[in-house]
């Protein structure tokens, strides 16, 4: 008998699941081998859309599973791996039932099948329970967001819309009309998920790129180059280097990967612009000349990121935060002597831990160069000290946006 139809995106969602959480990988280093036999675009997005669900609001789904069996599954039972993408698709993405067992169910073996079929039918029928209106986030991760948890996790119930940054800002109003988006600023777009990014209207013409609200903002508090060098430490993918390429910056793009420099590159090629990229480590590189101006997007944890990549959620912990916490510090370090007199040095973080944000910044020993909320898109401010935190619960109404922690600092005149 040929197996039912999107049996194979859900054989790939369950990898996917079970890399997450059982080896600790990340989202995009399981997608490529857990895809791996899927051909089509709307397949693999299905699969990792199933993932993604399961993730976002795991301690939800088990706390459901667990109160429709007398005894509790072990966390890495296959049986409750396959019911909690069964279930994400019935809460979260609508699938029908009868799809849902028809491509769940086959996943299972005879006893194990027959227990997922009932809590199954249990949880789903007329007066079964249904998912709270914010997922509930892991004891550990509520503790370190504390008083902030709640509204981050509210952000975090659905995921994030395709935000993209325009090549050149004064073509914004041109691209809304084209492309039907909305605008939070100059040069952003904001579209409604599950777009086919490449088949979009100025893919190919390079006239703009994926980018997230928030992950736009330092290299905009970095002004107009006006021909001045720019350092981008840590650069790749390339976002915010062709931001500053395009705001006229001559920049050195500097990473260690080869892998994400030739993703930069071809970045650039698409774009049309310009940036000169060296491959080597930041903790040993010695630059040739100082520059007028530096950013730091510094590796992290990338929990707020949380919103696309619902696995940081899972695992992310001290470890990974102490580890790395040590490697911003010895970055900030070494890059705040590498600035001209009176030279600007932009440090951020896509994270939401404390420790990895106002923690590594306290420690620089330049002047600080406070950010001004006019600076900034309407509905975010600085704190007291001119700092910035976004959080995935700002901006609600028009979408959300990622968390990240960015601050200003000035090396002195002379």
């Amino acid at each position: 008998m040929a197996p039912p139809p999107g049996i194979h995106a859900r054989k790939a969602a369950l990898r996917l699941l079970d890399a997450v959480l059982r080896r600790g990988e990340t989202l995009d280093q399981a997608f490529g081998a857990a895809t791996a036999d899927l051909r089509r675009f709307e397949d693999k997005a299905l699969a990792r859309a199933i993932a993604a669900e399961c993730l976002r609001w795991l301690n939800d789904l088990d706390h459901a599973i667990d109160s429709a069996t007398r005894q509790r599954l072990p966390g890495d039972a296959k049986a409750r791996m396959v019911l909690r993408l069964m279930l994400a698709q019935t809460w979260r993405l609508g699938t029908p039932a009868h799809a849902v067992i028809a491509t769940g169910l086959p996943l299972l073996s005879a006893g194990p099948r027959r227990l997922a079929h009932g809590v199954f039918s249990h949880l789903t029928g007329t007066d079964g329970p249904q998912l709270p209106a914010v997922p509930t986030l892991p004891a550990e991760v509520a503790a370190r967001w504390g008083a902030r948890a709640e509204a981050i996790a509210a952000g975090l119930a659905d995921p994030p819309l395709l935000d993209l940054t325009l090549r050149d800002p004064a073509e914004t109003r041109r691209w809304q009309i084209e492309l039907g988006a909305d605008t939070l600023a100059p040069g952003h777009l904001r579209l409604s998920r599950g777009e086919n990014v490449e088949k979009l209207a100025g893919y190919a013409d390079g006239a703009w790129w994926v980018q997230d609200l928030a992950a736009s903002l330092p290299a905009r508090l970095l002004g107009e180059g006006g021909g001045r060098h720019v350092l981008d430490l840590c650069a790749a993918p390339g976002g915010k280097t062709m931001q500053l390429a395009a705001a006229g910056w001559k920049v050195t793009a500097l990473d260690l990967s080869r892998r994400r420099l030739d993703v930069l590159k071809a970045n650039l090629k698409r774009t049309g612009l310009n940036a000169g990229t060296i491959r080597a480590d930041a903790l040993t590189w010695e630059p040739r000349h100082r520059f007028d101006a530096i950013l730091i997007d510094a590796p992290c944890t990338a929990t707020g990121t949380a919103r696309r990549h619902p696995d940081v959620l899972h695992r992310i912990g001290t470890r990974h935060i102490e580890e790395a916490t040590v490697l911003q510090r010895e970055l900030l370090g070494r890059a705040q002597h590498w600035l001209q007199p009176g030279g600007r040095l932009v440090y951020a973080v896509c994270s939401l831990e404390e420790a990895e944000g106002a923690g590594i910044a306290g420690t620089c020993g330049l002047d600080p160069d406070p950010i001004d909320g006019g600076e900034l898109p309407a509905g975010l401010e600085p704190d007291a000290r001119g700092w910035l935190r976004t959080d995935p619960g700002m901006l609600p109404a028009a979408g959300g946006l990622d968390g990240f922690f960015i601050a200003r600092f000035r090396a002195p005149a002379g």
